[in-house]
């Protein structure tokens, strides 16, 4: 059995899927951007701002379905600008402190309303 994970906290998915699923006691959590949730846009154009939203993002994905940062199994990372990696390393080093889930980093040549950073993620969660 799986059920759809909603948070006020989060932005509201700007597509036809839902900011996060969980099936079998795994959630599976859509790409976040760097959305301020309650107004919709950007945060700013700062790959350092972007990040830190993105993790505050993922972070409500996360508490709405009953889980925290020490559930993550896997996160992906996609940049626009690989030069931006050191800066986005520290930010999610900081966001999941000793915490060291499995992790991919790409490069894309776009991410949706212009965003240098997009995350997903893949974590534990109790059905």
């Amino acid at each position: 059995m799986s059920h759809i994970i909603h948070s006020d906290q989060a932005p509201k998915a700007v597509g036809p899927y839902s900011q996060a699923i969980v099936s079998d006691g795994v959630l599976y959590a859509s790409g976040q951007i760097g959305l301020l949730p309650q107004e919709g846009k950007m945060i700013a154009d700062d790959v350092e701002s972007q990040t830190k939203q993105v993790t505050e993002n993922l972070t409500a994905v996360l508490r709405q379905a009953g889980a925290d940062l020490s559930d993550v199994l896997k996160v992906n990372i996609f940049l626009t600008d690989m030069n931006d990696f050191p800066k986005v390393n520290v930010i999610y080093a900081a966001w999941l402190g000793e915490h060291r889930p499995a992790r991919a980093t790409v490069a894309v040549a776009a991410l949706p309303l212009g965003a240098k950073v997009e995350m997903d993620l893949i974590a534990r969660c109790v059905d």
